[in-house]
């Protein structure tokens, strides 16, 4: 555990991410369905480009000339391992849109103990990983043609994730991020109380649903998943991304424009959730967004809770949702940032409360290894109660922690 002489709290990361070992799915799936699961296969890229939001590789065959790499393999999917899953430790001029191996990526991006003390010198105590070959929700599952197949995968992950990832070795110090089938919300309630059942306090969930082909929040096709969420404490965590279409203006884009304006489809999705009437249909529903930031929260609190007032007759939203848009945030939602004076300057009009802090690690954005030292030069004006709930307090008491911040179901020695 990390030793720095500092009066910063310890750090509870609400948003980091792993890169699973290659061997997840083979391990656990029937044997009837290795050779169609996900599996790892190494090959050279034959294309790949990231514009207008939408990242599009293509592999070539072994033996072929080009930059090699490993690529997951699952039914005609062909994903790389790239340089963007997994940047730490590497200059970021150096960064670039490339295929890796494994053993081209730092080792705490896949391995428990690497990852711990990744976190031991970054002043990270715990943290709750988002997946990276599922992506963000278990869109690759979703969209996979044979779901008896991809409920399989989905079930997979979950147990990797609570009995490996989150398991005795880790200590208590990871938190378990499930997965759902996000076809079948009677399927995704199960999934939620299974692994509620094991310990698991928070579930992953795509910010606009419709952008997968999958019903929008304001039908009622989601209320099973989201009754077992209420039921059983279980926080919706929403990523940026997680929609499968990142934020940008064209088609020819740069990444540039997307990586500036990442938090836009959080905005859009805040919204869509406090004018459903779903936090009123659910009082016990708790939402987070992942990497999203929070500068921007104060001002479409205020602009929400003026078309409530002002609009709500015409606006479709009278009938179910009977209090300010601001009141249903401060009881139901977070926010989580890892680099956001702007919004640390104005907490007084977000909530103390409804904040939680990240580190991004492996990603490109990352703080790793000084987000202790940013979480300091962007804290300094406040409070040291405030610094407190923010960096740790919140998250304990959101997820289900000990009060030490550990994860209860992981086998703390």
């Amino acid at each position: 555990m990390d030793t720095h002489d500092s009066s910063f709290p310890l750090i509870i990361s609400v948003d980091d991410h792993t890169v699973e070992p290659a061997t997840v799915w083979q391990d656990r799936l029937p044997e009837k369905y290795r050779d169609v699961g996900p599996r790892i296969v190494r090959a050279p890229v034959k294309e790949m480009t990231f514009l207008g939001g939408r990242f599009k590789p293509v592999m070539g065959q072994p033996g072929d000339d080009g930059p090699v790499g490993d690529w997951w393999v699952y039914e005609d999917l062909r994903r790389p391992l790239t340089r963007l899953d997994t940047a730490v430790g590497y200059d970021r001029d150096e960064i670039r849109l490339e295929v890796i191996t494994y053993e081209q990526m730092r080792p705490g991006s896949y391995d428990v103990p690497a990852r711990l003390a990744d976190m031991d010198v970054n002043h990270v105590q715990s943290a709750l990983c988002f997946p990276t070959f599922p992506r963000f929700c278990g869109q690759t599952f979703t969209e996979a043609k044979d779901h008896e197949l991809g409920l399989l995968g989905v079930r997979a992950y979950n147990d990797w994730m609570l009995e490996e990832w989150c398991g005795p070795d880790a200590h208590g110090r990871l938190i378990p991020l499930p997965l759902i089938p996000l076809w079948d919300a009677e399927l995704a309630a199960a999934e939620v109380r299974r692994n509620a059942a094991r310990g698991a306090r928070a579930v992953a969930f795509s910010e606009i649903p419709p952008y997968l082909g999958l019903p929008s929040i304001h039908t009622d096709g989601w209320d099973p998943f989201l009754a077992a969420c209420a039921e059983t404490g279980t926080v919706v965590a929403m990523h940026i991304g997680s929609s499968s279409r990142m934020p940008s203006t064209s088609a020819d884009a740069p990444p540039a424009v997307g990586s500036t304006i990442t938090y836009a489809n959080c905005c859009f999705s805040m919204v869509d959730w406090l004018m459903s009437g779903k936090f009123e249909q659910f009082p016990g529903l708790k939402v987070m967004y992942a990497e999203g930031q929070i500068g921007w929260i104060p001002y479409i609190l205020e602009r929400a809770d003026v078309v409530w007032e002002e609009n709500r007759g015409w606006g479709g939203v009278a009938d179910k949702v009977h209090r300010p848009p601001s009141e249903l945030f401060a009881e139901h939602v977070y926010g989580c940032f890892f680099d956001d004076a702007f919004g640390l300057r104005n907490l007084d009009s977000i909530g103390v409360g409804n904040v939680l802090y990240e580190t991004d690690y492996p990603h490109s954005d990352s703080t790793w290894p000084k987000s202790r030292e940013v979480g300091e030069a962007q804290m300094g004006h406040l409070a040291p109660e405030v610094v407190e709930r923010i960096v740790r307090g919140n998250a304990i008491e959101l997820l289900g922690l000990t009060d030490e911040g550990l994860w209860p179901g992981g086998g703390v020695r």
